[in-house]
């Protein structure tokens, strides 16, 4: 059980929503994942500024402060705040382009198949599956959940730099309900990928330990863009915008956002 389960208001120092708007027309929106916080993000939303475009990457309710706060949200939450920072940002932005990584991959997809104005999707080592051990946990979160409460979740080939591992904000921890909410939202996103038909890019690194290459391979196929594409980054874990090959993962990204939307 995880005793630190303090309601303190206010994000962890690093863990807050990034907001890199001044004033470009052209707007990227990118999530974090599950339990992470936009530190993870914050390379690349620096990347993307610097090459033009205005950058917002909310923090997502549950996320960057507290365990207690965490164990306490939900999917539509996490959905919903999202869904008001593309609105919000739509209203300013000739052009949206969205991207996400791992959790925020699958909230990124649901984003881009409700919004056929999205012109580019950019899925970073989207979490769209789930082990079947994990799925029957998910299930089954009801019966052993409560008693379990909050357990450690830290997997160190998520960030294979052993640097950037120390530095990460991230919880490490998952409850039962919170699993069974991972594993519905990966399965409304699933559901949603037939339905973006903004060009999309895959990039996600085969040593991954979280999501199967075949999971990212059945997630490009039914993506229902005509213009789609999945890339391997080499060098990283699941979590490879901070890993080893960042760079290269960051110059993929910049080269599918502007190929589609052009700056200056």
């Amino acid at each position: 059980m995880i005793a630190e389960l303090a309601m303190d208001a206010g994000p962890i120092a690093g863990a807050e929503t990034i907001d890199m708007q001044e004033g470009s027309p052209n707007g990227i929106l990118l999530l974090h994942g599950f339990g992470d916080t936009p530190q993870t993000l914050r390379l690349l939303a620096n990347h993307l500024h610097s090459a033009g475009y205005d950058v917002l990457a909310p923090r997502l309710p549950g996320h960057g402060t507290n365990v207690g706060e965490f164990l306490e949200s939900r999917r539509r939450d996490w959905l919903e705040c999202a869904r008001d920072a593309y609105r919000e940002m739509r209203e300013t932005h000739s052009t949206m382009s969205v991207g996400g990584l791992s959790m925020g991959g699958a909230l990124a997809a649901i984003i881009a198949s409700e919004n056929p104005d999205v012109r580019s999707l950019t899925l970073i080592a989207p979490y769209l599956g789930m082990p079947f051990t994990a799925r029957a946990a998910a299930a089954s979160h009801w019966l052993w959940g409560r008693a379990a409460g909050a357990r450690r979740s830290s997997n160190p080939r998520s960030i294979l730099d052993p640097a950037e591992r120390a530095m990460n904000l991230g919880y490490g921890v998952y409850s039962g309900r919170l699993l069974f909410e991972l594993w519905r939202l990966a399965a409304a996103a699933r559901r949603s990928l037939a339905g973006i038909t903004a060009p999309t890019l895959l990039i996600q690194s085969r040593a991954d330990p979280r999501i199967a290459p075949e999971i990212a391979e059945r997630a490009i196929a039914r993506v229902g863009a005509r213009e789609k594409r999945l890339v391997w980054a080499e060098g990283g874990g699941h979590i490879i915008t901070v890993d080893y090959g960042r760079d290269f993962v960051f110059e993929k990204v910049e080269e599918w956002v502007t190929g589609h939307v052009p700056t200056g």
